[in-house]
């Protein structure tokens, strides 16, 4: 049994500070600072270049893919990490589509990410063969997965509402008329218990600054199915990718049979301790543990906010099995409501137009923390803080001028997607 009394003492949260934001961005481990000082004062301040031999900085990326692997069920040898999500989702679409030439949907879904979304439009400019992205609702994207669609890109958890995808079910109908799958982990790893190889998934990705609590800007990975790594095209062809680094040849290949093939430049090997530190506290997590725990919680926060907090809305899936490890609410004010909250020390998260969301962490949240959590939102509510000015002013970092960015995104969007014949943003 995983001792969750005992992670939470490996973090270092401020005193006074409920955070229910670990879905954004994961506390501090009490290990970081040391793990970061160890780098620089006994790596890279003493042995300087030699570094990448004698503390073995080169592999890193390998190594750490592995440890970070059997959180999502990857076997050894699959998994790379560095770089930053938005760079692997490109790589990973990118490969995917080599593999089916002859075919021009990519499908993904109105819920995704809009970053994921982003980066296919740049690569369908770029390759300018007539690609197309269609988005229809997430409930609907089983029914669009056709003979005509090269690969599906879908984050498994909406970022919004934490529904969940049924992986095994888009991967199978994906499969059966000849596409494949890009899974974004974003909200999975660290959340909830995913296994790749299993359900036999082609390719995922992922960030480590959430759930893994490696730090603003930890590096990402990107997976890819032992059984397709000599398929799979590096378009990307960096050289820690190279099948002879050190030969400096100026041709690229790529390394045959491994997934260094997915590497690209030089990763950052600070940030690399960092996430070393992180993974150290998952050795003794067991994810089915973390999963049973993390609906308990869930589960308490939603019966505790309807009980008490008139004025907002489950706007995730009443069934636990159907959402990820956040919950979210809708509130008419909801951000000015999110904002009174963290002053009083609980930190939680706003998305436009009226989410308040919430993270369910359990390495380190327990249920005294929803229960006061609920309570001083309670008092919020019936004493309408929210209402005070200090409350209405958005913060640079917020959603707040969503809106206006569609409104031109939607302005800008034919002449933005050069490569597509048809966008559908239903």
């Amino acid at each position: 049994m995983t001792d969750f009394a005992k992670t939470r003492q490996m973090f270092d949260i401020p005193h006074g500070v409920i955070y229910l934001n670990g879905n954004s961005l994961g506390p501090m481990p009490k290990a970081a600072p040391n793990a970061i000082n160890s780098f620089l004062m006994d790596e890279w301040r003493t042995e300087l270049v030699r570094g990448w031999n004698t503390k073995n900085w080169f592999m890193q990326s390998n190594t750490l893919g592995d440890r970070l692997g059997r959180l999502i069920g990857a076997p050894a040898g699959s998994t790379v990490v560095g770089d930053t999500l938005s760079i692997r989702v490109f790589q990973a679409v990118a490969a995917a589509l080599a593999l089916a030439p002859k075919r021009r949907v990519i499908l993904s879904d109105s819920g995704n990410f809009p970053t994921d979304l982003y980066m296919v439009e740049g690569l369908m400019g770029l390759r300018d063969v007539g690609y197309e992205l269609r988005t229809p609702a997430p409930e609907d994207v089983l029914d669009h997965i056709t003979e005509e669609v090269a690969t599906v890109m879908v984050t498994e958890v909406d970022y919004r509402s934490g529904r969940k995808h049924d992986m095994q079910a888009i991967i199978k109908k994906a499969h059966s008329v000849g596409a494949t799958v890009v899974w974004d982990l974003a909200h999975s790893i660290g959340a909830i218990p995913v296994d790749m190889y299993g359900t036999n998934a082609d390719f995922a990705v992922g960030c480590t600054y959430k759930f893994l609590n490696s730090g603003p800007g930890g590096p990402a990975f990107i997976y890819v199915a032992p059984r397709l790594i000599d398929q799979v095209e590096p378009v990307l062809s960096g050289w820690f990718a190279h099948e002879a680094p050190f030969a400096f040849d100026l041709n690229f290949r790529p390394m045959p049979g491994k997934i260094d093939r997915m590497r690209i430049g030089t990763p950052s090997i600070a940030a690399f301790s960092l996430l070393g530190a992180a993974l150290d506290i998952w050795e003794g997590v067991d994810m089915l543990d973390l999963r049973i725990r993390s609906i308990e919680l869930s589960e308490a926060l939603i019966s505790g906010v309807e009980a008490k907090c008139p004025g907002l809305t489950l706007a995730s899936p009443r069934d636990p099995e159907q959402r990820g490890s956040h919950v979210a609410f809708e509130f008419e004010h909801g951000y000015a409501c999110m904002q009174a909250l963290i002053a009083q020390g609980v930190i939680g998260d706003f998305r436009a137009p009226n989410i308040m969301r919430f993270g369910i962490t359990p390495l380190f949240t327990s249920l005294e923390d929803i229960t006061q959590a609920v309570d001083i939102l309670a008092n919020i509510l019936t004493e309408k803080t929210w209402q005070n000015p200090e409350f209405q002013n958005r913060a640079l970092v917020t959603e707040s001028s969503l809106t206006q960015r569609l409104h031109v995104l939607a302005q800008l969007a034919p002449h933005r997607l050069i490569g597509s014949t048809k966008t559908s943003f239903s």
